[in-house]
């Protein structure tokens, strides 16, 4: 007689989704381990003259007669006497373009004094939708562009800190996150959290599993009114190193709970990353109408918010297929100038080197088929640098 399976789980429903959950937490913690070692750093690639001219708006020509001149600081060759370029190199470089040459102060394009500390969330209601891919970007592109950033991963996820080359799992199991910062009982100081990365001038405030309790602990605080409220427990946590940086990019999780409404509250602008499909477009509108709402009730307590800008990104676009094109055009038909003008194209570029936990800044050249990186360069940096733009107009500077 054969014995057919029943598909019955042993035990409880619940015992059986917890001893899976154990068992693969303990096989990925072994992974990890395994592969992992605690001393081991990502780092930073070195760039090509061409990749220095666009970062910094300095012809190529001129780089050279430059270097010549002495005026630049010595840099490192290939074996074919090509010069290498650390991140550290053009940012010198850019010092000295600052001092001596045409529009110096174009060079140095953080904040000067009176500009406030700009602040901005990345959000999604529906994940997938390129949101901490585009935070990543961005914070990278803006730090090697020279501005002082921070990065702050408000996703229990911790996705972005995996970018980052950190393992959640592993290192921040005990503290060590944003959590710290936020938490009502004896948060710590933001500065005691935050991580140096491999990036010169990009700093992140990392995110772990414990970030989740945050949920469940403002509620709490809410019922027995502990202060400060989540309304203002991030503003006040970035007062401590607001003269450290010029930007801070939040990624944050793809719901509308407490930890989303702790970021937005802190925020002074706010880029909305959606897919252009009808379910994408639907969620979004779901998402915009619950955060209204949330935001106008909160306001009659706090008063009103102040943001410089909202803005939405379309994301993972494919302009070849038809359907994707069409939704672009309703959104832009209906947002207007909300929507940045460049899309964050669908890429493979961009999958191939998450799957190494790398980003399109951080591939090598030749690791890429040349047409393939060109493309998604040329994506990424337009997104970027329009929404740079956006940035420098909050401080009122003119960007034409």
């Amino acid at each position: 007689m054969v014995e057919h399976s029943t598909n019955i789980l042993p035990g409880s429903v619940a015992g059986a989704i917890s001893g899976n959950a154990a068992r693969l937490s303990e096989a990925l913690s072994s992974h990890m381990r395994a592969s992992f070692h605690p001393d081991t750093r990502k780092t930073l690639r070195k760039f090509h003259p061409a990749e220095v001219s666009e970062l910094t708006g300095i012809s190529l020509s001129n780089l050279r007669t430059r270097h010549q001149e002495s005026d630049f600081p010595e840099v490192e060759t290939d074996s074919r006497g090509r010069r290498l370029y650390t991140a550290q190199d053009i940012d010198a470089i850019r010092e000295v373009m600052a001092k001596t040459g045409r529009n110096g102060e174009t060079y140095l394009p953080g904040r000067r004094p009176g500009d406030p500390l700009q602040v901005v969330s990345i959000v999604n209601f529906k994940g997938g939708s390129s949101k901490t891919t585009s935070a990543i970007h961005l914070a990278q592109r803006y730090a090697l562009r020279g501005y002082r950033v921070l990065a702050i991963d408000m996703d229990p996820q911790a996705s972005l800190t995996t970018m980052f080359g950190f393992s959640p799992e592993i290192e921040f199991t005990a503290g060590g996150t944003i959590y710290d910062a936020l938490r009502y009982q004896d948060p710590v100081p933001l500065s005691q959290i935050i991580r140096k990365t491999y990036f010169h001038k990009l700093d992140l405030a990392p995110a772990g599993l414990l970030l989740s309790e945050y949920e469940t602990e403002t509620a709490y605080a809410l019922q027995h009114k502990i202060d400060p409220p989540f309304t203002q427990r991030l503003s006040i946590a970035l007062d401590e190193v607001e003269d450290l940086y010029d930007l801070v990019i939040i990624d944050c999780p793809p719901q509308l709970g407490f930890t989303t409404m702790t970021a937005l509250l802190a925020s002074t602008g706010l880029l909305i990353t959606v897919v252009p499909s009808m379910l994408d477009v639907a969620s979004m509108a779901q998402f915009l109408e619950m955060a209204g709402e949330t935001i106008r009730t909160l306001e009659e307590v706090t008063g009103p918010s102040d943001w410089n800008f909202l803005k939405f990104l379309i994301a993972r676009y494919e302009p070849t297929d038809v359907p994707q094109s069409q939704m672009a055009g309703f959104l832009r038909s209906i947002l207007l100038d909300q929507v940045l003008t460049t899309p964050m194209l669908k890429s493979t570029a961009i999958s191939d080197a998450g799957m190494t936990q790398q980003t399109i800044y951080e591939l090598e050249p030749t690791q890429v088929v040349k047409k393939t990186l060109d493309r998604i360069l040329e994506s990424v940096n337009g997104v970027a640098d329009e929404f740079e733009a956006v940035i420098q107009q909050a401080w009122g500077r003119r960007t034409d």
